[in-house]
């Protein structure tokens, strides 16, 4: 097993980290995520919400055990493409309102481009 100062070591723990956080902030704020399903998807938004809590902490738990890390770094890019386009809605939803703040606008803008290292560096999870 790599030394934990190595970036190879660090990938599946900032990760985990990352994922168990916003797996947490799903199920504690359910309303803000509810905003940004697609609403071409079928069925209630806190259905997806939920859904994508559990992902996230299941993922995360699997990002921290050793013999399931090589598929949970697959399954956590695959995760990030597929909730992209809730991403996108969020971008577009705070960028046409006229309530958002300049500051938010681009913030959320800067937040997209944002995936690529994230599905990369999940790509690079041994």
């Amino acid at each position: 097993m790599p030394s934990p100062s190595r970036p190879e070591a660090l990938r599946p723990l900032a990760l985990a980290a990352l994922l168990g956080t916003a797996g947490v902030a799903h199920l504690v704020r359910p309303a803000n995520f509810d905003q940004i399903v697609p609403q071409r998807l079928p069925g209630p938004a806190r259905s997806y919400t939920f859904v994508s809590a559990v992902v996230e902490l299941a993922l995360a738990a699997a990002l921290l055990h050793p013999r399931s890390r090589p598929l949970a770094g697959r399954a956590t890019a695959l995760f990030f493409a597929a909730v992209f386009p809730a991403n996108v809605k969020m971008a577009v939803d705070v960028v046409s309102s006229p309530r958002s703040t300049t500051a938010r606008k681009v913030a959320v803008l800067l937040r997209l481009p944002l995936k690529i290292p994230l599905v990369t560096t999940a790509l690079k999870v041994h």
